[in-house]
């Protein structure tokens, strides 16, 4: 392309090595920052943020976008050039709806909100961290009316994760996961004895844990050349270039899911950040289509295929070897039953296939409640027990496995949960697209050969960063629109199987 093209390529470059400079950041203020330094943090963010802010949002970059859309118009949609405007301009005309005094009062918040919602957390005290939500929640609505939206306030921030997506149409998708669900879910109920996972609840030293973690991930082909692992509060991945990707976990010897099937999914987060080209990184194109399609690939490694009968077939016996005495005498079948147990319980990230999605409904109708002025904060707590004992028959003791369970609230992420379930849905849908194309995928998982699945999500997915909306990106790869059917198709086919019924 011509000059301007060159000199937008120019701009948006050092734009994002702002914003990577301010994700290091954050990476570190989860990970190894000292408590101590959390002000200070927070402003050095701040600064960053809202640089990187008054840089994109500039008149100088919207005339270069202003002269440059003429000249990619006749260009193929799905070129570099063309998605390169496209998407710059959506961004744009988004973010020059916020002052760079709202960002940076967000970014402030924010940071202090997240080392205070540990603090609340660690003490069961939802008091502690109510003051920074009731911050949060004012911003968040300022933010949702700066944006504009045409029927409900949630459209505006849903919209941030999900581009196109509204309200309404996460409500019918919704209805139709609670409809299949809940039948299924009320079917096992009486079926428990069928997959005991007793002997998953022993001591499994946390050492070796990691390391047999990290063997997994490796094989499945998160590539530690650029990327790493640690530990932190509550397991997430951040990504600065697809050369530099960092995934975090949490341990616990009396729990051996959890770990595990945490680094599973940041694994298939991180596998998604690396997959990017290169040749997108430093403009908006890298990054994933959405949260939704990023959460569906997650989902894909840790769920279908992780909790896979063929991926136990393989990986037993390796584990075996790490933890013998634990799993003496366990055969495959057993252990696959095991970490398929379906059975309503507290915590989202350790939930099963089954309940997984209710959690997400207690989320999606809080965070309406809250954005509608419809519930006050200090409240919160008796209501998230109210919901969760609605819709999956528990009632949390404290708020730790409560209200305070999540980090997201306190990274001012509201309208982002409904991702989650979008991921499951997606999640099958790629999936299936990929085996009726490579119908030998399963067999290779039997076999520990995880390549064929990966290229596939690499060419249709990772490749394409975020070029596309994700309805656009769904239909290119599958020929039509987000579907559930897929999901609860395998869901049901899974657990009755598992549960005989």
């Amino acid at each position: 392309m011509n000059a301007q093209f060159e000199e937008l390529i120019a701009r948006l470059g050092e734009i994002a090595d702002f914003n990577n400079a301010a994700g290091v950041l954050s990476w570190d203020q989860q990970t190894y920052m000292p408590p101590g330094a959390i002000r200070a943090r927070a402003q050095q963010l701040t600064t960053l943020r809202r640089t990187a802010h008054e840089r994109f949002t500039s008149d100088e970059i919207g005339q270069l976008l202003d002269d440059l859309e003429p000249q990619v118009a006749e260009l193929e949609p799905g070129s570099y050039e063309a998605s390169l405007i496209r998407v710059t301009r959506r961004d744009y005309d988004r973010q020059r709806k916020l002052s760079a005094d709202l960002v940076a009062r967000l970014t402030r918040t924010t940071a202090l909100a997240r080392e205070a919602w540990e603090r609340a957390r660690k003490a069961s005290d939802f008091a502690l961290f109510l003051p920074h939500l009731d911050e949060i929640l004012d911003l968040s609505v300022e933010i949702a009316e700066a944006l504009g939206y045409e029927d409900r306030i949630y459209d505006a921030l849903l919209d941030r994760f999900e581009p196109g997506l509204k309200t309404a149409r996460i409500e019918a998708l919704f209805a139709e996961m609670k409809a299949g669900l809940v039948p299924l879910g009320q079917a096992i109920a009486g079926q428990q004895g069928r997959a005991d996972d007793t002997f998953l609840h022993q001591d499994f030293p946390v050492d070796r844990q990691w390391d047999f973690g990290l063997e997994v991930i490796t094989r499945l082909g998160f590539d530690f050349e650029h990327g790493r692992q640690d530990r932190s509060a509550h397991p997430f991945t951040t990504s600065f270039t697809p050369a530099d990707v960092r995934l975090t976990t949490r341990l616990s010897p009396g729990n051996f899911k959890s770990a595990l099937f945490g680094s599973i999914h940041e694994a298939g987060h991180g596998m998604y950040n690396q997959g990017i080209p290169m040749d997108l990184a430093r403009t908006p194109l890298a990054r994933g289509a959405s949260l939704g399609v990023h959460e569906s690939q997650s989902r894909m490694w840790e769920n279908i295929v992780g909790r896979s009968r063929g991926f136990w077939t393989f990986w037993l016996p390796r584990l075996r070897e790490y933890f013998p005495s634990q799993l003496e005498g366990v055969t495959v079948d057993a252990f696959y039953r095991a970490v398929n147990r379906v059975e309503p319980s507290l915590i989202r990230v350790e939930a099963d296939e089954v309940t997984y999605n209710l959690h997400i409904f207690v989320r999606f109708e809080i965070e309406n409640l809250m954005l509608e002025r419809k519930v006050r904060l200090s409240d919160l707590p008796e209501l998230w027990k109210t919901k969760m004992e609605e819709y999956l028959g528990v009632w949390p003791a404290d708020d730790a496995d409560g209200v305070l369970q999540d980090v997201h609230w306190s990274s001012g992420m509201l309208g982002y949960f409904p991702t989650y379930s979008l991921g499951n849905i997606l999640s099958a849908q790629f999936y299936d697209q990929a085996v009726s194309e490579i119908p030998d995928i399963p067999a290779q998982i039997e076999k520990g050969e995880f390549g064929s699945l990966l290229g596939w999500m690499r060419t249709n997915i990772h490749a394409r960063g975020a070029k596309y909306t994700p309805a656009e990106l769904v239909e290119l790869v599958t020929g039509g629109p987000i579907r559930t059917e897929p999901f609860l198709d395998y869901a049901r086919s899974k657990y009755a199987e598992i549960y005989g019924l």
